[in-house]
């Protein structure tokens, strides 16, 4: 049944055939009929010729006049099955456009940033606040409280989360921001009862107001997993504090250190960022399970507060570093220069005769800083492999002062030179 183009039905009168013929449709109006010859038309199937049997929806004896061909009704519904379906698509499209910049731009419920980080504790951590009860002889220090107020910054492919908090330092008296990470290990249940080593990472440049190994796209937290599954790396928590108390806009910096009349730096990272991974993770009870690793003036920061507590951290990776402290800050404080001097506090380390400290140095060959190599040369020379200062050197063919250039290499040397005398996981 066809529709007129108004939309309405339209008949011709019913005249029946000659008995024994069959009677071929008229058009409606003068004129030929329409559309193709017999055989080829519509009325009778498509390709049939005449005396093939009727057409579909022809029956014998049945012999209406229709008006001009026009599209069947199931090929409209289709088109319009069609175009809703193109429209569907297209809504889906413009929604996943608009989850994925929602999710780019950390917008909830895209996104878990913000949400509550326990790194397995229950509030309160290590059970009120106290440390958890363990064995006298454990190696292990179980997480000594209270639980920080961790939220998720970042989660990582592998379901690990890095999180930041704000420590406001008992000892320094200085407040800051700490990220951490834990890797996937940490909350296996095969290390339920284990300490983990920590990796205390420090940035180079202002270190403020984020500290870079942070971020993801330097891949330090996956490099470690990828370290530890290759048997070159200890499983390390790390710690990712600010490295200066502000920035370095007029070229001020702080050394990392506890200059007169400054923020307490050094103590900020060698006191209050320890306490604050003691309290909320399962670590070492010795040193043989914190380390330090820097670039740049995060390098020295770190060199420096291994040298001068040996008796808290083992060792240290210190890519590109200077060698002797030399913020402007320091103008008439030469005795607290002298004491945060690196080189001074090897050789002190030196006559003492321990203990032992592990320092893996890493310099580019084609650093901005033309003396970074050379000065660390003869730092090694003057000092290294001396008694309890033991060093080692990685050049790197063309590296320059950045980290994307220390991170890959780390794992060609000097994150196995400091995984070989440090220990973790122990129970």
């Amino acid at each position: 049944m066809s529709y007129a183009p108004d939309g309405q039905q339209q008949y011709q009168p019913y005249r029946p055939a000659p008995e024994g013929q069959y009677r071929q449709p008229q058009p409606p109006y003068d004129g030929p009929p329409p559309g193709p010859p017999y055989g080829q038309g519509q009325g009778y199937g498509q390709g049939q010729g005449y005396g093939q049997g009727p057409g579909p929806d022809q029956g014998y004896g049945h012999e209406y006049d229709y008006g001009p061909p026009q599209p069947p009704e199931e090929p409209r519904r289709r088109s319009r099955g069609k175009r809703w379906l193109i429209a569907g698509v297209a809504v889906l499209g413009l929604a996943g456009i608009a989850a994925g910049v929602m999710y780019h731009f950390e917008i909830p419920p895209f996104t878990d940033k913000g949400s509550a980080v326990s790194f397995g504790q229950s509030a309160g951590g290590g059970g009120g606040g106290g440390a958890a009860k363990q064995a006298p002889n454990s190696k292990m220090l179980m997480p000594t409280g209270p639980a920080a107020d961790f939220k998720n910054a970042q989660t990582l492919p592998d379901g690990t989360h890095i999180a930041v908090t704000t420590l406001d330092g008992k000892k320094s008296g200085f407040k800051g921001k700490v990220w951490v990470w834990a890797p996937k290990e940490y909350n296996d249940p095969k290390f339920a009862k284990s300490g983990f080593p920590v990796l205390i990472a420090l940035p180079g440049g202002a270190g403020y107001p984020n500290n870079y190994w942070m971020g993801t796209d330097l891949g330090l937290q996956s490099s470690i997993s990828k370290w530890y599954a290759e048997g070159k790396s200890k499983p390390f928590i790390l710690a990712m504090p600010v490295l200066n108390p502000g920035p370095d806009d007029k070229g001020v910096y702080w050394d990392g250190s506890d200059i007169p009349g400054q923020p307490k730096m050094g103590t900020w990272l060698t006191d209050d960022v320890p306490d604050l991974m003691k309290a909320n993770f399962r670590t070492i009870k010795s040193r043989d399970g914190w380390a330090f690793m820097g670039s740049s003036t995060g390098g020295f920061a770190g060199m420096k507060a291994v040298l001068k507590h040996p008796d808290r951290f083992k060792a240290v990776v210190a890519s590109g570093p200077d060698i002797v402290p030399d913020s402007s800050l320091w103008k008439g404080h030469d005795k607290e220069k002298a004491e945060n001097n690196p080189e001074l506090l090897a050789k002190d380390l030196i006559d003492k005769k321990g203990p032992d400290v592990y320092i893996a140095f890493q310099v580019g060959d084609s650093e901005s800083n033309k003396k970074t190599l050379p000065d660390v040369q003869k730092f090694i020379a003057t000092y290294g492999n001396k008694g309890p200062v033991h060093t080692s050197l990685k050049v790197i063919p063309g590296g320059k002062h950045n980290a994307k250039t220390y991170v890959p290499n780390m794992g060609e040397g000097p994150i196995q030179f400091i995984s070989k005398v440090m220990e973790g996981p122990v129970e």
